[in-house]
């Protein structure tokens, strides 16, 4: 408990007075009741820890994001957003329909990449062996193929076999007094991107005494948990659809309108993802997307989780998607949370309903999977793993004592 409350102050680092200090150029006379209404509706959002009422770090811009009228104060003081990824991603998806019709498959594209974990100096006594799992890619065909691992700063390191389902890369080091500790490896692979037309292919009736059908569809406690609420949910989206095309697209289009793109707090501190979603009407990329899979799984479609980072130029981060499975075509990747497109075309539109792009590193095809060798203690994201997890002999290091980077290169 000590643990998870440290946890949760280093969210809610933020008092009041920082807060109102953060609004007051775009509300220079704040009303009061506008704040209490914010407060309490958890649009900003806060907790009561040890008697003080603290705000997550990124309370105000989230306000931005899921309030009409913070919103509009944000416009006239600072203008559009100046995001360019909402216009590199339209003019990318059209080149790859363009070139989809022109030849009638994609060509790959390769990365190299260096990824690097540091441990803050002394963050452990000197002498002290650090263990580190870093994330490494997967081979995950036809998406993600041709994996090398080229250089790590260990000798002696331990790749997990690509049969585990969060693939990670392990070294051991010594801390060094004043010293930081720094694990590193640089890799390159090959990632494809995916179309498929589903109005022009053949989907079937699922199969629903094959294992796959059953494990793809079934409750992953805490997360995806078929609760009456989220049952009344799904049967309210759905209605009485019945082709699963129909159902992914209801599902998705459902959670575009209704739960917006936010900075989440960290998965660790979280009973049930999904069910704080439907709570605060919000959520990060992983969590619409485990939404996404209870609601789908609910009404008897497959799907499971893909993650790790996007790459597209200027935009590199950690991210989350999913993929759904339809009888007779397979595995059909699915991005929630890049949600639909601002163009008037239709297929364009609905691009990552069915489709995804060339920009993607895969790190997991699962969440919340062992890794090998396994973690003594518990780890710093239960569920993802696409920054590392480091430990000592008396116990976890937190994200606080550490920092991560990863450096891509493009090679094509």
């Amino acid at each position: 408990m000590d643990d998870m409350n440290r946890r949760i102050s280093l969210d809610f680092s933020k008092d009041e007075k920082t807060i109102r200090a953060e609004l007051a150029a775009y509300f220079p006379d704040l009303d009061e009741e506008q704040f209490l209404q914010w407060q309490q509706s958890q649009k900003l959002e806060n907790r009561l820890i040890n008697g003080e009422r603290r705000f997550f770090r990124n309370a105000v811009p989230n306000l931005f994001r899921v309030d009409s009228v913070a919103h509009q104060a944000k416009l006239k003081v600072d203008g559009p957003d100046s995001s360019t990824l909402p216009a590199f991603r339209l003019q990318h998806t059209q080149n790859l329909l363009n070139e989809l019709k022109a030849t009638g498959t994609f060509e790959p594209k390769q990365f190299e990449i260096t990824f690097t974990l540091t441990v803050d100096a002394d963050a452990v006594p000197a002498g002290e062996t650090l263990r580190c799992w870093l994330p490494f890619p997967r081979v995950a065909p036809p998406r993600q193929t041709n994996v090398e691992l080229h250089k790590t700063s260990q000798d002696n390191y331990q790749l997990a076999d690509n049969r585990q389902l969060q693939r990670n890369l392990y070294m051991e080091q010594k801390a060094l007094a004043k010293t930081p500790t720094k694990f590193s490896y640089t890799a390159s692979f090959e990632t494809l991107p995916a179309y498929f037309n589903l109005n022009q292919l053949s989907v079937e009736s699922y199969h629903t005494n094959d294992s796959l059908f059953q494990h793809y569809t079934s409750e992953r406690p805490p997360h995806i948990v078929f609760s009456q609420r989220m049952q009344d949910l799904a049967d309210s989206i759905v209605g009485d659809s019945i082709d699963p095309i129909e159902k992914v697209q209801k599902i998705y289009y459902w959670i575009n309108r209704h739960i917006p793109w936010v900075s989440a707090l960290e998965y660790s501190t979280f009973e049930c993802i999904p069910a704080y979603v439907l709570d605060h009407q919000k959520g990060d990329c992983g969590m619409q997307t485990l939404l996404f899979m209870t609601l789908a799984r609910i009404k008897g479609i497959p799907c499971k989780w893909q993650s790790g980072w996007m790459l597209h130029p200027g935009n590199k981060n950690l991210h989350d998607w999913c993929e759904v499975y339809y009888e007779g075509i397979g595995w059909v990747p699915l991005d929630q949370s890049f949600g639909l497109q601002n163009t008037q075309n239709q297929q364009l539109r609905d691009f990552y309903i069915n489709g995804m792009d060339r920009y993607r590193l895969i790190f997991n095809d699962d969440f919340s999977q062992d890794f090998n060798p396994q973690k003594a203690y518990s780890r710093s994201e239960p569920i993802d793993f696409q920054r590392g997890e480091v430990e000592w002999k008396n116990g976890n290091l937190y994200f606080d004592q550490w920092t991560y980077s990863l450096v891509v290169k493009e090679l094509n």
